[in-house]
C-alpha cells in the first residue's frame, strides 16, 4: 500500500549525478599533463523538456511548427533550444488514477470502459501506464506496463472507500512517475479523475504541487460535477485541481454526466498528440535549488498575438 508523508522533506542536498544527469547532461574533462598538476574541470548541465501545446483563436492544434519559431525564456534570460520534436511522437509514462469514493465510483461499468478504450486508443509500443486508485488510501493497482491486458484486468479490481485522499494520490504518482525511464523527450502525465474533494487532509496541497512539479508531471484533471441531489459541490478541490494542472502544463475537463468520460479521455489523447517537446541544458547556478519559471513564446512577435501556449511554468533545479 502507498503511504504519502505528512511532512514535506527538505530540500535535497547536492548529490553525484544519477544516471538521469550523466545521459542528459554533459561533462567537460581537459587532458592530464604527464606530472598530473592540472585541475579536472568539470562542468554538468541538465537537460529540461517543456512538452508545449499550441492552439489558435478558436482553440484548434497548431501544427507545422519549427524549431526556429519558438523560443525559451528561463527567468528572464533566453535560452538556447538544444532538443526538439514536433507533434511530439515522443514515448509517455502515465499514471491513471482513479477516485474510488462514494462520491465518484457510482457507475462502475462506465468508468471501466471509458478508461479501457482511452488506454487502447492512447498506449503505444514506446508508452507505459501505471494504473491506481485512491480513497481511505492509494493503491497501486498495475505498476508501469504497456501489456492493455493487464491493465484492463486491473481496471476491474477498482474498490470504494469512504474518503478521498486526492493529494496523496498526487503525490505518490508524481513521485511514481519521477522514477520512470529518462529517454530523451518522454514526457510523464498524471490523470486524474475525481471530484476534486481532498477529505483524507494528509498530504497538503503545496506538498502535491511541489512533488508534481519535481517529477515534470503534466495533470490532467477530468473533474467529475456532482448532480444536484447530492451533498453539492466542493469549488475549492475543483479550483485546486484547475490549478495544478495549469501550473504543470496539463489540462483540466468537467464531466456532468458519466457518459461524458469517454469524450473527456478523447480530449486528453488528442492534446497529448498535438504537443511539441523542446529541451534545453539548465544554466548553472551552483548550490541553488529553487523553483525556477519558465515561459515558452513564438519568436515572432507577431504570432504571440496569433496563438497561445500552454506548458509547465518551471522546474526545480535539483534535478528532479
Amino acid at each position: 500500500m502507498l503511504q504519502a508523508p505528512i511532512v514535506r522533506r527538505p530540500p535535497m542536498q547536492p548529490v553525484a549525478p544519477d544516471a538521469d544527469q550523466q545521459k542528459a547532461g554533459r561533462q567537460q574533462q581537459p587532458a592530464a599533463t604527464s606530472d598530473d598538476k592540472v585541475p579536472t574541470l568539470k562542468v554538468e548541465t541538465r537537460l529540461v523538456n517543456l512538452s508545449v501545446n499550441v492552439v489558435d483563436k478558436t482553440g484548434a492544434p497548431v501544427g507545422g511548427l519549427q524549431q526556429g519559431d519558438f523560443e525559451i525564456v528561463e527567468d528572464g534570460k533566453v535560452q538556447k533550444i538544444a532538443y526538439f520534436e514536433k507533434e511530439s511522437v515522443t514515448p509517455l509514462s502515465i499514471v491513471l488514477a482513479i477516485d474510488g469514493s462514494e462520491s465518484v465510483l457510482r457507475n462502475e461499468s462506465l468508468e471501466k470502459q471509458a478508461a479501457k478504450r482511452f488506454v487502447n486508443a492512447l498506449l503505444r509500443e514506446q508508452d507505459e501506464l501505471d494504473l491506481m486508485d485512491f480513497s481511505d488510501t492509494v493503491r497501486e493497482i498495475v505498476p508501469f506496463t504497456n501489456q492493455k491486458k493487464k491493465i484492463e484486468s486491473g481496471l476491474n479490481q477498482l474498490q470504494r472507500g469512504a474518503e478521498t485522499a486526492l493529494f496523496d494520490a498526487v503525490y505518490l504518482a508524481s513521485e511514481r512517475l519521477s522514477q520512470t525511464r529518462t529517454d530523451a523527450g518522454r514526457r510523464r502525465v498524471l490523470v486524474l479523475i475525481t471530484d476534486g474533494a481532498d477529505t483524507a487532509k494528509r498530504s497538503r496541497y503545496a506538498q502535491a504541487l511541489e512533488e508534481a512539479q519535481r517529477a515534470g508531471a503534466m495533470i490532467y484533471s477530468i473533474i467529475i460535477v456532482p448532480i444536484w441531489a447530492d451533498a453539492g459541490r466542493n469549488t475549492g478541490g475543483e479550483h485546486a485541481l484547475v490549478q495544478m494542472s495549469n501550473d504543470t502544463g496539463g489540462k483540466y475537463f468537467y464531466v456532468e454526466d458519466k457518459k461524458d468520460l469517454e469524450p473527456a479521455f478523447a480530449r486528453v489523447s488528442e492534446d497529448l498528440r498535438t504537443q511539441y517537446v523542446l529541451g534545453y541544458y539548465a544554466p548553472q547556478r551552483g548550490a541553488d535549488n529553487s523553483f525556477r519559471s519558465v515561459k515558452v513564446r513564438m519568436k515572432d512577435p507577431e504570432l504571440r498575438d496569433k496563438y497561445d501556449l500552454r506548458h509547465r511554468s518551471g522546474y526545480y533545479a535539483d534535478g528532479r
